[in-house]
């Protein structure tokens, strides 16, 4: 990896407490019982006062969202990043070999890959690539697909483009398993420069170790509890339902069996298979019990996807709040910004200056399909210190204080006196 980039967008999309009250007041489908549900659900998500929203919802036109409005919001992460890596690394738009986007809800013709081509007028000679249907774990999806690509073509470079259509996919009716992504989803994304050519070695930030992939589609639970349909009023929206932690508890343990012995030292592995001999496994036990995973890692980078999401995974991996910070201080700042999230979390332990060379960082995605897609990079230089999106804020955090303003500010709507109270 040469280089990557972070989007941020401009203050007025801000969505504060205040900012998501308005929104949330202009559905007058919603009760009271629902009112409740989204208050505890955005008190609960872990996300702060400043992450960004699409500016056709900030404007309250998120009932009727135009193509316009869609490839707006695309252009101005692709481009504004892309801009920056090639104004960082010095590479040209005509150098790039390989161009991967991934992009689960947002397929127009012609593609995303195509408009980015155009834009910069690249080679026609060029590979590229259009994702979709992957969810929050497509980034990692496109560096393996990238890592296979350089396995056939020598002394490339690719780009890859990781980020989600939020413009046309507010969700504007009653359900409440499909208004969890408006509390969660936010406005972001990246774009990372990648490359094979030997001679550049000693200019490259992280070397990508190692790649796997697992797709527990076939599993009929897993398949639906994160998919996209519409609600009985015929409002399009992501159905997240209770199965997916067990999905994602599954695929993620399929993943970890072929992960670690890659990643884990030999005589961590004979520990382990030692210490478990003749111990017949509890029913959901996770893989990595009493596995020691930082014999092998030195950081965690996990998809900011949610705070419970986090607290599951960093119990499971058995991590400490040090090892959490950065994915729980992307998520509080930027929200889940679904496949872009990752880079995120990277950009924050770069500017907290914990990156030493030799390092091996291990980032775990999981997203709709159910997938599991994790990776492990190590780190090739020393003085990794680049702020990018943490430029201004970075020495508040970590932030101590993580409560979300509606939790005072709103506490009312939880009075069961208020029962008879409908919202007009």
């Amino acid at each position: 990896m040469l280089g990557y980039e972070c989007f941020k967008a401009a203050d007025d999309r801000k969505l504060d407490t205040d900012a998501c009250v308005r929104v949330v007041m202009r559905n007058k489908k919603l009760g009271l019982d629902q009112y409740r549900f989204l208050l505890k659900t955005i008190v609960s998500s872990g996300l702060g006062e400043e992450t960004y929203g699409p500016r056709n919802v900030i404007n309250g036109r998120e009932e009727f969202p135009s193509e316009n409005d869609a490839h707006a919001e695309m252009d101005e992460i692709m481009f504004s990043t892309l801009d920056s890596l090639f104004e960082k690394t010095g590479v040209s738009p005509s150098e790039i070999d390989i161009l991967v986007v991934d992009v689960s809800l947002f397929s127009p013709a012609p593609s995303l890959t195509s408009r980015i081509i155009n834009r910069y007028k690249m080679r026609h000679d060029i590979k590229s690539f259009s994702l979709s249907g992957m969810g929050c774990s497509a980034s990692m999806l496109a560096i393996d697909l990238v890592q296979q690509l350089f396995k056939t073509y020598e002394n490339q470079f690719a780009i890859v483009v990781s980020t989600e259509s939020i413009a046309r996919h507010w969700y504007c009716g009653k359900e409440k398993s499909m208004m969890l992504s408006n509390c969660l989803f936010r406005n972001g994304g990246s774009s990372i420069l990648l490359t094979n050519k030997r001679d550049l070695r000693d200019r490259c930030l992280l070397k990508l170790k190692c790649a796997v992939r697992t797709n527990i589609g076939y599993d009929d639970e897993a398949y639906g509890c994160c998919i996209q349909v519409e609600d009985p009023q015929g409002y399009q929206g992501f159905l997240l339902t209770k199965n997916l932690t067990k999905a994602a508890a599954k695929a993620f343990t399929g993943n970890l069996k072929l992960l670690l012995p890659k990643i884990l030292p030999v005589w961590e592995l004979l520990r382990y298979a030692v210490s478990t001999l003749g111990k017949k496994p509890t029913k959901g036990q996770n893989l990595s019990f009493n596995l020691n995973l930082k014999s092998g890692v030195d950081h965690f980078c996990l998809h900011p996807g949610g705070r419970a999401v986090i607290d599951g995974l960093g119990k499971s991996l058995g991590l400490s709040e040090y090892d959490l910070e950065p994915t729980r201080m992307a998520l509080y700042r930027f929200g889940n910004t679904s496949a872009g999230g990752l880079w995120y979390v990277l950009s924050y332990m770069e500017a907290k200056k914990r990156l030493k060379k030799g390092d091996k960082i291990f980032m775990v995605s999981l997203g709709a399909g159910f997938m599991c897609n994790n990776c492990v990079w190590e780190v090739m230089k020393d003085g990794l210190d680049d702020t990018r999106v943490w430029e201004d804020c970075i020495d508040e955090y970590p932030r101590k204080n993580l409560v979300n303003p509606f939790t005072e500010k709103y506490s009312w709507i939880n009075d069961e006196c208020l029962n008879f109270v409908r919202l007009d």
